[in-house]
């Protein structure tokens, strides 16, 4: 083998360890997205459940005020 082909295959060496970090790095970046993804999901329900059930307690106490008994010093 000369100088030359010692060279590119230790190049081609060095390719495809940086590859292989950059694929490493690639499946984890993925898996923290989708992680990220679920979490968003979920914190989206809770804030929409939050909504209604805000929305529902204003309801609530938008009732007839003529529906209240009257304070006890009446």
């Amino acid at each position: 083998m000369s100088a030359t082909d010692a060279a590119l295959a230790q190049r081609l060496d060095e390719m495809e360890v940086k590859l292989t970090f950059i694929d490493d790095a690639v499946q984890a970046l993925t898996s923290a997205d989708a992680e990220q993804s679920q979490r968003i999901a979920v914190l989206e329900r809770a804030l929409r459940d939050m909504f209604r059930e805000l929305s529902a307690m204003r309801t609530a106490q938008v009732d007839d005020p003529q529906s209240e008994p009257p304070p006890p010093h009446y």
